[in-house]
């Protein structure tokens, strides 16, 4: 049995997942870092190119397929965790995505219904699932840690300032129709919902010592939604290894005083 800290991270082969596992392996600190993915082939190569960038290190990462969409993976990747290592130490929530580019593609009420059901599936439901499965090994844990990534455009504070943003700054017109254009407002929703989640897992897990937050990583180029990481760069998007790296510390303890609060790197972002 490892003395290293199980950490287990859900969408870990790409974006702010992978750089989260980056910034793991690269720590000087010792983990078993899972890095779950819904391809078991993606994972390994995600693992050999990492391992190509850092060469040395005192952790081990190891593949775990999970989709969290599919109560039957969940099962089969607990399973697997429980039998092998029987904890996990820190659960980072990070498998997530933006779909409303379906409303461009689907005008109508049939691409509003799918964008919506697909952001809240993913960023909600099926976190909230994942999360309800592995709460026994978070709890079999002596220093337990329970992540949820959100996002900046979550805060009904910020959003109801005034919010704007390189992307989605254009004023709406008057009249209706209004002229089509992405809006993440169904991706945006969902985070709003997954702090409200994140809050009730503080309240569930707090007598059991379980440090829990959500993390605001920041506008970081990912290719979140399909925009792509260049174009995100463009408009002034932040390498997605900073969000990594915010992660990482938040699992090695250094924001331990803001539990059940949604944090950034800088402090803690408003509701």
């Amino acid at each position: 049995m490892t003395n290293n800290s199980i950490v287990l991270i859900t969408g870990g082969n790409t974006g702010i997942g992978y750089e989260t596992v980056k910034a793991l392996y690269a720590s000087p600190q010792a983990h078993t870092i899972l890095m779950g993915s819904r391809s078991l082939e993606k994972a390994q190569d995600a693992i050999s190119t990492l391992k190509s960038e850092i060469s040395d290190s005192k952790s081990e990462i190891i593949p775990l397929q999970i989709d969290i969409e599919d109560d039957a993976s969940i099962e089969n990747a607990f399973k697997q965790v429980e039998s092998t290592w029987g904890k996990v130490d820190a659960l980072v929530n990070n498998a997530g995505g933006s779909y409303d580019g379906i409303v461009l593609s689907k005008p109508g009420p049939s691409g509003i219904r799918e964008a919506w059901n697909k952001a809240y599936s993913v960023n909600v439901t099926s976190t909230q699932v994942f999360t309800h499965q592995f709460a026994p090994l978070l709890l079999a844990s002596s220093n337990p840690y329970l992540l949820f990534i959100s996002s900046g455009l979550s805060s009904l504070t910020t959003c109801s300032g005034g919010f704007t943003s390189k992307i989605w700054s254009d004023p709406s017109p008057k009249g209706w129709p209004k002229p089509a254009k992405l809006s993440p407002i169904a991706y945006r929703s969902s985070k709003t919902a997954l702090n409200m989640m994140m809050l009730e897992w503080k309240r569930l897990l707090e007598p059991d010592g379980v440090k829990v937050f959500c993390i605001s990583p920041g506008f970081l180029a990912t290719n979140l939604g399909g925009m792509g990481a260049d174009f995100l760069k463009k408009v002034g998007a932040g390498d997605a290894s900073v969000g990594g790296v915010f992660i990482k510390d938040v699992v090695e303890g250094k924001r331990d005083e803001d539990t059940g609060k949604v944090i950034n790197k800088d402090g803690v972002q408003p509701w």
